[in-house]
């Protein structure tokens, strides 16, 4: 089918906007670009050094200045469970690029914090810089300047765009993200709220409480509700940085490591392609950046991408706004129920169908632009189509030949399923669970914000009630214990924007507001901060700019002003003149406690320089 004429309206107004930059951005990563390896610029003293630790053979591949040389950047640690996998991946890459004549380093590890265990604490008030810092360190990695092609590592909230950010300042390399796959399924997401909502109420205990938490968060993998971390899968293969049909297999399984040896091939393949070869610079787009936001929307996937899509964006010359998102929308049908906009979970999804068959209804439907370039070349029909194992016939061979563990079975691909399996998780454009993909701008006189509504129910979608104001979000939590919010109000939490105090999520208050919500009463939160990559049934009118510290109107709010928020007609307002509001004197921020401890203080350059939410809350200007 042909392309939609809004979404290609869309993608040609980004184009012309972004027609200056992106044609720096391109002149750039030509000047990079150059005809032989990486290294062979370097003097003999430069490539001792990169080569000192390697073993004989590599070191002899690396001096003769022929065989490609793969960087690895890795995000491993022991405490994030989703990133726990890559513990292996660095020796099987290596293992897989060996038997293609090819060497392969690990150019660095980038940090990876984890919002899980950090909500509601005073670390979560790094978790958005951390994207930064984390683009900065997979700069430095590659600034050795020995590598002919780029492996990511990474899985969760602001590691992938982190890395994807650093990665697009060396765009003229062809670069592959590897997943690492999702948790098995564990307690329901339903019973899991359910918990969370009693030990907000004072039903249960903490032994209670945890012996849930440990029931849904149990094993290595990503967490499998649908929060920023597999939207940040979903984004990579919709875009086509992963191999199609791979980004939520389970992880250390035959099908996962087969998977994993065939992106290291495929990204061989492509640097050896010469002249046609496929570089990052060429695979992030215009269109495709437009293709992850229909992604985003028609699945229904977390806010922070209002923010980190804008960012990466940015990183490739590209400028994208709310606006563009907020119209792609209305113009794309919401395919997906995934919790928290569901019940189910994100093997569920994988069961259902899972990307091939979201992929192709999006293709067929004229909602994905065709002519895009992914690590499989051009083209998304490859994208249609689920990875499988057949037998390795040469396996044995290359044992006796090579002494080296090699797989019996190897990867190839089918088409995938071309109906869904479960069309209470799936479903196809025709039966869309709605008309419209859930993401909403808001404006008015308090600003600019956007709101999910793909998991709100309709009658909740305009509230209009009195102001309760907070300054932080334990304050809220401290009321909600004393009883002093079991009425219809809009919470105010203000100072959570970048330049307060690093725009923290405030995922541990929706708890407390379903809570409330499901006692019968109206409620909504308005902040300059962050719900969570898994914000659900409460309105959250979020990311509003400007932020209180910048001068927004957020800090003008007053207890028991009303504040009405309407998110079908798109609107934010402060039910009060303009000359009133005006007249007032903005509140100040009362202390500096989020300024220092737990490492705060050095990131004080950071919150001086961001840019605000709709500009990617970047520190890189």
């Amino acid at each position: 089918m042909p392309l939609s004429q809004e979404i290609h309206r869309i993608t040609k107004r980004i184009a012309e906007r972004s027609k200056s930059t992106r044609a720096d951005y391109l002149s750039r990563m030509d000047a990079a670009d150059r005809p032989d390896r990486a290294r062979s610029h370097l003097s003999c003293g430069n490539l001792a050094h990169g080569m000192a630790a390697c073993n004989a053979s590599d070191k002899n591949l690396l001096a003769k200045e022929k065989a490609a040389n793969l960087g690895i950047i890795s995000a491993y640690n022991d405490m994030l469970s989703a990133h726990h996998p890559y513990k292996t991946y660095p020796d099987l890459i290596k293992k897989t690029a060996a038997r293609f004549g090819v060497t392969a380093q690990l150019a660095g590890a980038v940090p990876a914090m984890c919002d899980g265990v950090t909500q509601g604490q005073p670390g979560m008030e790094l978790s958005l810089f951390s994207r930064d810092v984390i683009a900065m360190a997979t700069a430095i990695s590659l600034s050795h300047d020995m590598f002919d092609g780029v492996i990511c590592l990474g899985v969760c909230d602001k590691i992938v765009p982190g890395l994807l950010i650093g990665a697009l300042s060396f765009g003229h390399l062809p670069t592959i993200f590897l997943p690492a796959g999702p948790m098995p399924t564990g307690q329901s997401n339903d019973k899991k709220a359910k918990v969370r909502q009693a030990y907000a109420e004072g039903k249960i205990g903490r032994e209670e409480l945890l012996a849930s938490e440990s029931a849904s968060y149990h094993s290595a993998g990503t967490c499998t509700f649908y929060g920023t971390a597999n939207s940040n899968q979903m984004l990579m293969e919709i875009m086509g940085l992963h191999l199609p049909g791979s980004s939520f297999v389970p992880p250390n399984t035959e099908l996962r490591n087969s998977l994993s040896s065939k992106a290291v091939e495929i990204l061989i393949s492509n640097i050896d392609l010469k002249d046609q070869k496929i570089p990052l610079a060429k695979m992030i787009t215009e269109k495709t950046i437009v293709n992850g936001l229909v992604g985003l929307l028609a699945t229904g996937g977390s806010t922070n991408h209002a923010i980190h899509l804008i960012a990466i964006a940015k990183a490739a010359g590209i400028i994208i706004d709310w606006q563009d998102m907020s119209e792609i929308s209305k113009a794309v049908p919401l395919l997906c129920r995934i919790y928290p906009n569901g019940s189910a979970d994100i093997n569920h999804f994988q069961a259902a169908g899972g990307m091939p068959f979201l992929m192709r209804e999006l293709s067929q439907s004229g909602y994905l632009h065709q002519d895009v370039f992914t690590i499989m070349g051009e083209g998304l029909e490859r994208y249609f189509d689920e990875p499988f194992l057949v037998e390795n016939d040469r396996a044995e061979i290359y044992r006796q030949e090579n002494e080296t563990e090699l797989s019996t079975k190897i990867v190839k691909w089918r088409s995938g399923s071309k109906s869904s399996l479960d069309e209470n998780v799936l479903c196809v454009p025709e039966q869309a669970f709605s008309p419209h993909g859930g993401l909403q701008l808001l404006t008015g006189n308090l600003g600019r914000c956007v709101i999910k509504t793909s998991a709100v129910s309709h009658e909740r979608l305009v509230i209009e009630a009195e102001a309760i104001v907070f300054d932080e979000q334990n304050d809220l939590v401290k009321q909600f214990e004393l009883g002093h919010l079991n009425k219809n109000f809009i919470a105010v939490i203000r100072f959570q924007g970048p330049q307060a105090n690093g725009m923290p999520e405030l995922h541990k208050l929706t708890p407390i507001l379903s809570s409330l919500q499901d006692a019968g009463f109206n409620v909504a939160i308005v902040t300059d901060g962050r719900m969570s990559g898994a914000s659900g049934k409460v309105p959250a009118a979020i990311h509003l700019i400007p932020e209180a510290l910048d001068g927004g109107n957020i800090a003008r709010i007053l207890n028991g002003d009303i504040i009405r928020l309407d998110a079908i007609k798109g609107t934010l307002e402060l039910l009060i003149e303009d000359d009133i509001l005006l007249k007032r004197s903005p509140a100040t921020k009362n202390n500096d406690s989020s300024q220092f401890g737990m490492g705060r203080e050095l990131f004080a350059g950071f919150r001086k320089n961001v840019t605000n939410a709709e500009q990617g809350a970047t520190s890189f200007g």
